[in-house]
């Protein structure tokens, strides 16, 4: 199934990146979700980091990947 597979994971990582780092920008979502930087509630803070940081990468791989999920799925 594409849960398992190497592009699901991928899209998966991508899209919880993407999201992480829109939370950051509203104040109350980021009070609520990205106030803990350990545990589970930590991989979403950092995941908020590598998209505000990193965001010119990030938005060309989400380019590429939808390219590719169109075209070549």
């Amino acid at each position: 199934s594409a849960a398992y597979s190497f592009e699901g994971i991928l899209v998966v990582s991508l899209l919880v990146i993407c999201t992480c780092s829109y939370m950051r920008r509203v104040p109350r979502l980021k009070q609520w979700f990205l106030s803990e930087r350990k545990g589970l509630l930590g991989v979403f803070y950092k995941a908020s980091v590598i998209g505000t940081r990193l965001h010119v990468a990030v938005a060309l791989t989400c380019s590429l990947m939808a390219f590719y999920v169109m075209i070549f799925k």
